[in-house]
Formats: structure tokens, C-alpha cells, sequence
């Protein structure tokens, strides 16, 4: 990792480090295209349980990548949007959707905070993010503002994310290696990605940031939603090895008033 004076444009790394990703990510194991045409749950447990009956409400999925987790919703019953800021991942999750017989699936390509103009101010019943978002965004207080402007009267965010404290953790789950209040920018530079760790790439620098529990909440309580609920996981896509219990994601509903 590495932390220079200067940050890079963040739009523009991060944008095409995901472009990269998408053909590595559409084609490996880690995402399971073909198990996900034949039926297999992107989705982790919990979140149907939380997010509760779907069936005919509008859903809105920001930074939705591929799409699998946007057409799981649709597998349930939403009319589903994804929005993703790579033109790459949109037509591969617009392929997918043809490939499981959800057409009428809608796939948008523009960054996450022009997300309200590229849809033309259309609100939904749910807005929905799924884990790995959140750290892609320098402004948290923006991204809240939008959400609340995309929800419907009564509609709510649900949002599962990794849990700030997983992310500091050593491999063994032990120990802290990393600072819970580190707000600056990471600038990283590696090679590969989570799916594909020896992946070749040429667009391997990202801009990240680090946003605590706490940074969350008050973005999207200022924005005038209510906390429904906050609950913490201790699994998602991984388990720690076998030792003390930590969260590793946590989930969220915030609602818009009437």
C-alpha cells in the first residue's frame, strides 16, 4: 500500500480497474456464472430474511457490478435497476439477465453520485448495496443525500457491507493491523483481484477509503432517514478460522418518512 501526497484521479483508476476485473470475474470460479444461470443464491442468508417480501416492489441496486446479486432480487420477485459506473460489467450483467430469462431486468452505466440524474429522478421502494461498496467512496454525506433523494415516500435502504473491523483484522483473526480511524485516502497498488489473486492486469492502482460504523449512520441519519435496524454477521462470503467471534459484515435498514 502506498500513500502518496498526490491522489491519482480516483474516478478514473478505480473505473478501469473495474473494467479489467469484469472478464476475469465473468469467466473464474469465485462468481460461478454458470452455477448462478442454473439457479445457485448470490445472496447471503440473511439478507432476504431481513429485507422481507420483494414481489412487484421497484429496487434500485447501486454499484451493482455484474448484476448477480441485482437479479437475485429479481428471482424474488423485484422489478430490479443496477447502476454501475463500468460500461463493461453493465453489458455483462445485461447478458446475464438474458442468459436467466429476466429481460425486463434494466442496467444503467453511470457513477454512483450522478446516479439520480442517469435515472431520471425515478424513486424506488428499496435502494439496495451490497458488501465491498462503501469503500469505493470518498463522501459518505453525499451518497446518503442521494439515496434518500432515489427513495420512494415509506422505501428504505438496505445495505450489507463488510464490517470496518474485519478489514483491520490479521489473517488469523487475532489482532488488529490497521487503524479503525484512518480516514485518508488509500491509494493501493496490486496486482490481481479478490477473485483472482495472480489475475494479470494493467490497471492495478485504486483509491479507496475506510468508513467506520459510526461515519455511516450519521451520513444517512442527517439525510433524514430512520434507523430500522443495525445488525452485525459473523459470516458473509468467508469465516475466520476457528477463535474469538468478530463481526465480519454488517447490515442495515434506514427508511424514508412518508
Amino acid at each position: 500500500m502506498t500513500t502518496p501526497t498526490d491522489t491519482p484521479d480516483w474516478q478514473a483508476a478505480n473505473r478501469a480497474n473495474w473494467d479489467e476485473r469484469v472478464p476475469i470475474h465473468t469467466s473464474g470460479s469465485f462468481y460461478d456464472l454458470p452455477g448462478f444461470v442454473e439457479g445457485r443464491e448470490s445472496l447471503q442468508d440473511f439478507e432476504p430474511a431481513e429485507v422481507g417480501e420483494v414481489g412487484g416492489k421497484a429496487l434500485l441496486h447501486l454499484q451493482c457490478h455484474i448484476g448477480l446479486d441485482t437479479l437475485s432480487w429479481a428471482r424474488r420477485g423485484a422489478a430490479v435497476t443496477g447502476l454501475d459506473f463500468s460500461e463493461p460489467a453493465v453489458e455483462a450483467a445485461r447478458g446475464l439477465a438474458e442468459r436467466i430469462g429476466q429481460a425486463q431486468a434494466r442496467f444503467v452505466t453511470a457513477d454512483v453520485y450522478e446516479a439520480v440524474e442517469a435515472l431520471d429522478g425515478r424513486t424506488y421502494d428499496i435502494v439496495y448495496t451490497g458488501m465491498g461498496a462503501l469503500c469505493w467512496l470518498p463522501d459518505l454525506d453525499r451518497w446518503a443525500r442521494l439515496v434518500a433523494d432515489l427513495l420512494a415516500p415509506g422505501g428504505f435502504l438496505y445495505l450489507a457491507e463488510f464490517h470496518p473491523v474485519a478489514d483491520l483484522l490479521t489473517e488469523d483473526g487475532r489482532s488488529f493491523e490497521a487503524d479503525y480511524f484512518h480516514h485518508a485516502p488509500m491509494v493501493l497498488d496490486e496486482p490481481g483481484t479478490y477473485a483472482d489473486l495472480d489475475a494479470p492486469m494493467a490497471a492495478t492502482v485504486t483509491v479507496q477509503w475506510q468508513h467506520g460504523i459510526g461515519e455511516v449512520v450519521s451520513a444517512l441519519a442527517a439525510a433524514g432517514l430512520r434507523l430500522d435496524f443495525l445488525h452485525e454477521h459473523d459470516h458473509g462470503h468467508y469465516r475466520l478460522p476457528a477463535g474469538p467471534r468478530v463481526p465480519l459484515v454488517y447490515t442495515l435498514r434506514a427508511t424514508k418518512g412518508e
